[in-house]
């Protein structure tokens, strides 16, 4: 590949439309990951200039990643990428037409997210009672849908001074979640029951001099990974298939949504920047309706 066609043109996708879209740092890595191979692939080839490429190299590389026997989720992201890159492309005058854009190149395909019913995530939070910090971790997720990075990476002062509420003798704070490179910090409110287990934990935590909310049983700080082992060791006790951490954030979405809670405030909370991404669970509410409407027929 030319330097214009890999150089030049992944540096101006990833130096102007990545800031311009505000993407967060780990989309950017896997995106750019992602454009890299596909560019070492037009390689091989011979292409000698991005004027070259085509749909039908666009559709080889995709047997490509069917061959190498890809997850279906990495060609999802993978098939995204390209579809990214050849608009910006074609916007900034690198190619006339975007090749990405036709019916026969295959889209990423869409997986369902995976979704506790309320009986799951009512399981769950007794399997892990006996953990005070865990508990409070797996009701913080179930009760704000943050990201999988972020319990890692509180401190005590990221949490708000609190303020008198009803429902509770506890009291509701509000939760400083930092984003990563290039967005702004937001803040998420905590109920009642987020800030029970969270009252318990600080109650317990060691004092130790690192101001993490969460630190490990060596009192350092937790790991994404630790946690999102600790998340599938209590899912596995409960018998609970095909979730995840990720799922947790899923189910505070879709549940919210079937009880009444409006898509507005799911979408502060969960940090979405268009509304239709918050749409979706509107379909994922419905099913959960009509499962529970069966499971609990009269």
């Amino acid at each position: 590949m030319t330097d214009l066609v890999l150089r030049d043109a992944l540096e101006a996708y990833e130096t102007v439309y990545m800031p311009s879209r505000n993407l967060a740092e780990r989309t950017r890595r896997e995106y750019l990951n992602d454009l890299e191979d596909l560019g070492e692939f037009l390689e091989r080839t011979g292409l000698k200039d991005v004027h070259e490429v085509q749909k039908r190299h666009l559709e080889a590389y995709q047997a490509e990643l069917d061959r190498r026997g890809y997850a279906r989720s990495t060609r999802r992201r993978k098939t995204a990428s390209l579809r990214s890159v050849f608009p910006f492309l074609k916007r900034d005058g690198y190619i006339n037409v975007n090749i990405a854009d036709t019916p026969s190149l295959a889209k990423a395909e869409h997986k369902q997210p995976r979704v506790l019913s309320e009986r799951e995530y009512k399981d769950l939070l007794p399997a892990c009672a006996h953990q005070t910090r865990d508990a409070a971790m797996i009701e913080l997720l179930l009760q704000t849908g943050i990201p999988l990075s972020e319990p890692s990476r509180l401190t005590l002062r990221d949490l708000g001074p609190p303020a008198r509420i009803k429902r509770s003798r506890d009291t509701l704070r509000v939760l400083r979640v930092r984003a990563g490179k290039g967005r702004g910090d937001r803040y998420v409110a905590l109920n009642y029951k987020a800030c029970r287990e969270l009252k318990a934990c600080l109650m317990v935590r060691p004092e130790i001099e690192d101001d993490h909310l969460f630190p490990s049983k060596f009192r350092k700080p937790l790991r994404p990974r630790a946690f999102q082992n600790m998340v599938r060791k209590y899912l596995d006790e409960v018998g609970i298939e095909g979730a995840s951490v990720h799922t947790l954030r899923h189910t505070f979405a879709t549940h919210h949504v079937a009880k009444g809670t409006s898509l507005r405030t799911v979408q502060e909370e969960r940090g979405h920047q268009d509304l239709k991404t918050t749409s979706a669970y509107v379909s994922l509410a419905r099913e959960v309706m009509n499962r529970e409407l069966q499971e609990h027929a009269l």
